[in-house]
């Protein structure tokens, strides 16, 4: 029996909802749907003016038109008022981090990556949202041969983290299977998004912060690890494709076409700052795996999307970012 679901696309989107409005991907996310004339519910748990990081990722929005702001935890709170007339939810909100999930942390992730998604999906059907679009991580590949990573290619999440992330996208989908669900499900696996405002504790960021303060940068592993990176103005402008693509796109790789080594981030970081960094060696991590590197061909022809930004020219507007004195990044 053919999917009821398969030759339909959603209208375009009025309003939306941003799960994890306060994070890195989800301010960049809400700024542009604004600057579309989209109206966006911006929920987070982390408020401007308890959390340095959330006011920092918020600065942006600030009298912006059409941008209504939740602070509430998606455990507890009413998920069905926030959801009214939305024509999409973007669920950005979870626990981001490999080497946090392997210790007590993990109760934190099952709750924030899986119980909560279940409570925002539950909402989403009985609203009759069209479309949800969901955060899932190139973490689900795990180890791979080293070649792109195609989407029906077998899962071996290697950390805590990433299998929370294929619960995540995993029950997003089995709710969308259901003939009586209204809502259908796109899940996006990021490959390591990096630009302005990208969380400390991630490796473009360390790197910058070295060469631009004289800080050492510690570095796991011996530097030959290879990831796939997104610039942020890619993965958004994914994103938001996402938001109005067929019903049958599914499962989708959002991968910037950069395969580099954590070798080369620094020497591309050494060349734009003009100095040296004093790099630290130390173990590798559990669950960091070799390399991640994206097959995006299926992006191209549900999304019509492709990245754009290379990544010498997405670490320099990193970099201009992090020198501008009232701007810091944040988780």
């Amino acid at each position: 029996m053919s999917d009821p679901h398969s030759a339909i696309t959603p209208p375009a989107i009025r309003r939306a909802v941003v799960t994890g409005a306060a994070g890195f991907i989800g301010s960049h996310l809400a700024h542009a749907l604004l600057q579309r004339g989209i109206t966006v519910i911006g929920v987070d748990r982390r408020g401007p003016a308890s959390d340095e990081s959330a006011a920092t990722n918020l600065n942006m929005l600030h009298g912006l038109q059409g941008y209504i702001p939740v602070t509430a935890d998606l455990l507890d709170c009413a998920t069905d008022a926030l959801l009214v007339d939305a024509d999409v939810v973007f669920h950005l909100a979870g626990v981001p981090g490999v080497r946090p999930s392997w210790g007590p942390q993990f109760s934190e992730y099952v709750r924030s990556n899986i119980l909560a998604t279940q409570r925002v999906m539950d909402a989403a059907t009985r609203m009759r949202v069209p479309r949800l679009v969901v955060a899932s991580s190139s973490s689900v590949y795990g180890v791979t041969s080293g070649g792109p990573s195609i989407e029906s290619d077998r899962l071996r999440p290697a950390s805590p983290y990433a299998v929370t992330k294929l619960a995540e996208e995993q029950l997003c989908l089995a709710h969308a299977a259901r003939a009586e669900c209204p809502t259908s499900v796109v899940a996006l696996r990021y490959f390591t998004v990096y630009g302005p405002r990208q969380r400390p504790d991630m490796f473009i960021h360390r790197t910058l912060h070295a060469a631009l303060t004289g800080h050492p940068l510690r570095l796991y592993g011996d530097g030959h690890q290879r990831r796939d990176f997104t610039f942020i103005d890619d993965a958004i402008s994914a994103t938001i494709a996402a938001g109005t693509a067929p019903d049958d796109t599914g499962i989708v790789n959002i991968g910037g076409g950069t395969n580099a080594s954590l070798i080369e981030v620094i020497n591309i970081a050494q060349s734009l700052t003009g100095r040296e960094i004093d790099v630290r060696a130390d173990t590798a991590r559990s669950g960091d795996v070799l390399s991640t590197r994206a097959d995006t061909r299926r992006a191209e022809a549900a999304l019509g999307w492709r990245a754009v930004i290379d990544l010498h020219s997405g670490m320099r507007a990193q970099m201009q970012a992090l020198t501008q004195p009232t701007n810091s990044a944040a988780a």
